[in-house]
């Protein structure tokens, strides 16, 4: 007889012999609709495209109606392996030895889709595919990439097909080391800049003839690393700038260069938005260079925003089925990278949970079978007290 942790097990397999990397589909979502349509969900395909992007494939399955409407959340897409040759087990293959399933996406997040598209299913079978309220999947292949033609466009189709998300799970990796540690319930904003600084050429030996573009990038890092942007939040830790790349293009030891171009990323919490945070920059590198000839052009990315789901019903609800499962009580964490989550928030209250970061974009990426049938096991009890607990929306 095959279990629910069986079809987790195998789900994530699948997925994994699919070498999907961003934007590339390459029949992870045909997985996916295979099993899903076999326990009477609705599966709609939603492909996406726009000017200077690739293609992306979407999926958006759904089974029941009204509300209490719950969305697990989730990317099929992964980034790439790398060098294979330096993989002890290939990277799409998704074998199993030592009690570990390898393959690129186990961790980041395959094995979580996995999880909690086979808890969705077995909740359906167990309540003879009826239930008071609806389930619903949506699954990206654009959020390792730009995330342009992904979760925010799906979002936008459901609201124009007047559907309404009441709660939403997002199954990125949240635990270090066990399963049941961390509920992510916020992530800070990302912002990647760019600044260049135009001075005048000139011999090194005679620098007051010249303009040194690279003076200017020290006195503008200095004053934005000697000066903190903020001492965190309530929820949040310190936002933090850091330079990722500084060129002068310049091959001769004896010439100051005419420009200096350096990159840098900021990662922001809620006392801050993107665009007071650009404000912010430009004016303390006015302040900087003042007193100097060096002009300057400073662009920016498009950011990804700050959200928070202030700590309520939904990340206690989910914090109990962890406890039930796990016997361990998760901390509510802001910390790491962005994910779609911030597109979510805009539609409803979203937490994230999911499986360790240990191994995620690394050689070798694994996940434990025993994590999968604990994660599994925390999604089917968390399906489970949602739909005895929510019983009109917006309870969060």
């Amino acid at each position: 007889m095959t279990t629910i942790s069986d079809t987790a097990v195998a789900l994530a397999q699948n997925l994994i012999r699919c070498p999907s990397v961003t934007p590339l589909d390459a029949g992870a979502l045909d997985v996916l609709v295979l099993a899903l349509k076999s326990a009477r969900f609705d599966c709609t395909r939603l492909p996406f495209a726009e000017d200077g992007t690739a293609p992306v494939d979407n999926l958006y399955a759904r089974i029941g109606a009204g509300p209490p409407h719950l969305c697990f959340a989730g990317h099929t897409d992964v980034v790439p392996p790398g060098d294979e040759r330096l993989w002890k087990h290939p990277p799409f293959a998704g074998e199993i030895a030592g009690g570990k399933l390898y393959g690129r996406g186990a961790s980041d997040m395959k094995g979580a889709i996995a999880c909690f598209a086979a808890a969705a299913m077995d909740y359906v079978s167990s309540r003879g595919g009826d239930i008071d309220g609806t389930i619903s999947l949506l699954i990206t292949g654009d959020e390792e990439g730009p995330a342009i033609n992904g979760t925010r466009k799906v979002l936008a189709w459901t609201r124009e097909k007047g559907e309404r998300l009441d709660h939403c799970i997002v199954g990125e990796p949240t635990n270090r080391q066990r399963i049941g540690e961390s509920i992510k319930i916020g992530r800070r904003g990302s912002l990647n800049g760019r600044l260049k600084l135009t001075g005048m050429q000139g011999h090194v030996a005679y620098p007051h003839l010249a303009e040194n573009p690279v003076k200017g990038l020290v006195k503008v890092f200095a004053r934005l690393y000697d000066t903190p942007l903020d001492y965190g939040s309530a929820h949040f830790s310190p936002t933090n700038l850091e330079v990722t790349s500084i060129d002068v293009d310049n091959q001769a030891t004896n010439v100051i260069p005419p420009v200096a171009e350096a990159r840098f990323n900021v990662r922001f919490n809620d006392r801050h938005t993107a665009d007071s945070l650009q404000a912010h920059l430009r004016e303390q590198i006015l302040l900087a260079l003042s007193g100097t000839e060096l002009a300057f052009a400073l662009e920016f990315e498009p950011p990804a925003e700050t959200f928070l789901t202030e700590p309520g019903p939904l990340d206690a609800l989910l914090s109990e089925a962890v406890h039930e499962v796990t016997s361990l009580t998760p901390s509510l964490s802001t910390d790491g990278g962005t994910s779609d989550a911030r597109f979510i928030k805009d539609y409803c209250p979203v937490v994230e949970f999911g499986l360790t970061t240990a191994s995620v974009h690394k050689t070798d990426e694994n996940v434990a079978i025993a994590d999968l049938e604990q994660l599994t096991a925390v999604y089917r009890r968390f399906i489970e007290r949602y739909f005895g607990s929510f019983g009109v929306p917006d309870a969060g």
